[in-house]
């Protein structure tokens, strides 16, 4: 009995968020290790089901760059990276499309259908909601360092998003863009769930990390930080309390709230049903960065 009444508090405690977030969107960026765990992905998008259920709206973007690398391997192709992006030929563009913005992006969307829920793959094949252009990034003596087949988002199909959340349909979005002349271009992820965050206005964008979020001590855990605004987290990149790897995170964070997203949540994705902890439940299990 005991256990039946604590099973009935966390649902009266997640009633509030419930009504809050509802017809809401939330931005969803899939990526790193946790799209490599199979068990994780299918607590992730049971949570994904669970959310479109009780009345928000899920949007989620994803990359895949583990399986992308796999993929090259076999073609006999050696993964490149410049300043932590991967350079992209037109041989790479190619796997990075049949990878990403096929198997991969149908595979969640067929997931999600298979778990009870809708979801529609917006790809090349179907609807592409994300148009771009190319990018370089700064070198030495002011010289461009190019990055082959490699842009950042200009503008979303924000309708076509929209639409389908209003259906009761979660979008499945892979990171690529094309241009004005149809070149197909490869994305960041991260890159790509701000774009599309900040085009939809969204309520959260939740970033799944490997990690359970801003720490104050980097390898510990428990030191978790369940809540920063902005000036505070400016602060902690300063005294090098938020370092490595976390500082472009938080700032992508930063910059997106600064675009009208109201919060931004990194969370561990590998831990079960994260989303729903971190979206339905006072504490959390993660980092939100919200504004000042």
């Amino acid at each position: 009995m005991e256990e039946a009444i604590q099973k009935a508090d966390v649902l009266i405690e997640a009633l509030r968020w419930i009504r809050e977030f509802r017809g809401k969107v939330t931005v969803i960026k899939l990526g790193g290790s946790v799209m490599e765990e199979q068990k994780a992905m299918t607590h992730l998008l049971l949570d994904v089901v669970f959310m479109e259920t009780v009345g928000m709206r899920p949007v989620i973007v994803h990359g895949g760059g583990a399986a992308i690398s796999r993929a090259m391997a076999e073609a006999g192709l050696k993964p490149h990276f410049v300043q932590g992006r991967r350079y992209t030929d037109a041989d790479t563009l190619g796997i990075v499309e049949h990878v990403l913005a096929g198997e991969i992006n149908e595979h969640i969307a067929q997931s999600i259908n298979e778990l009870g829920g809708r979801a529609q793959s917006l790809n090349f094949r179907t609807t592409n909601v994300l148009r771009g252009e190319r990018i370089t990034l700064p070198g030495e003596n002011d010289q461009p360092i190019d990055l082959g087949f490699v842009g950042t988002v200009t503008r979303v199909d924000r309708a076509t998003i929209e639409n389908l959340c209003a259906a009761g349909i979660v979008p499945i979005i892979p990171s690529m863009c094309i241009t004005t002349d149809r070149q197909k271009l490869n994305v960041n992820a991260d890159t790509a769930a701000t774009a599309v965050a900040q085009a939809l206005q969204a309520e959260k964008l939740v970033y799944l990390s490997d990690v359970n979020g801003v720490r104050r001590r980097k390898d510990d855990p428990e030191s978790l930080i369940h809540s920063l605004n902005a000036r505070e987290a400016k602060e902690l990149m300063k005294s090098g309390v938020i370092e490595s790897g976390m500082i472009p995170k938080v700032q992508a964070c930063l910059e997106t709230l600064d675009r009208g997203v109201r919060k931004i949540h990194i969370i561990d994705g590998r831990l079960r049903h994260s989303l729903l902890l971190e979206v339905y439940t006072t504490r959390g299990v993660g980092t939100q960065i919200v504004r000042d």
